[in-house]
């Protein structure tokens, strides 16, 4: 093994610049960008309507409804709607401080020319449409077993229109989904 003061004085100018942490950081963002340019923007008008409808399930209107509408049904549902709302709530603050924190900008600032839908803001990392999906379907699955898998691959499928419809790109969407996950977690054990 070669010592450190037996390599090149420009070698070692560069590993004393470059951290470790931050040449992973880059692969993993060249990666994910590499991944939203091979699935972002549908050409075919159908499936774009397809995605456009689900991507409205992870919004703030949907996400809401489908944790205060059962509020009204008593017993379990009820008990569920609560930890919903909850995690709907603490998740969308996370979301809110990360991305505010991290800055991300969204694929249209530099990836892509025009999206399919509105962005709600200028930052991408986390996905707030899908931490929100997450976060009602996993308490519901959580309080509700038999109707977990639908409920996740509905929450999923929010996440992918996200990166199909060109306003996320896909790590921004499992970092939104593992904050649901995570904060659903937390809230169930309350």
């Amino acid at each position: 093994m070669m010592s450190e003061s037996a390599l090149p004085r420009s070698t070692l100018e560069h590993m004393h610049r470059t951290s470790p942490g931050s040449s992973f950081i880059d692969r993993l963002e060249a990666r994910d960008r590499a991944l939203f340019l091979r699935v972002a923007i549908s050409r075919s008008p159908s499936a774009r309507r397809v995605w456009s409808a689900l991507t409205h399930c992870g919004g703030a209107r949907a996400s809401l409804a489908a944790a205060v509408l059962p509020l009204a049904l008593g017993g379990a549902v009820a008990v569920a709607a609560r930890q919903a709302l909850a995690t709907v709530a603490i998740s969308h603050i996370l979301v809110q401080l990360v991305k505010r924190t991290v800055g991300r900008p969204r694929p249209s600032a530099g990836v892509l020319s025009a999206t399919l839908v509105a962005e709600p803001d200028r930052f991408s990392f986390p996905s707030g449409h899908s931490a929100a999906a997450m976060a009602v379907a996993c308490v519901y699955a959580m309080a509700f077993p038999a109707m977990g898998a639908p409920l996740l691959l509905a929450a999923m499928l929010v996440g992918a229109s996200r990166v199909c419809l060109g306003v996320h790109y896909p790590g921004d969407v499992v970092m939104g989904q593992v904050l649901a996950v995570l904060t659903a977690a937390v809230v169930r054990q309350i």
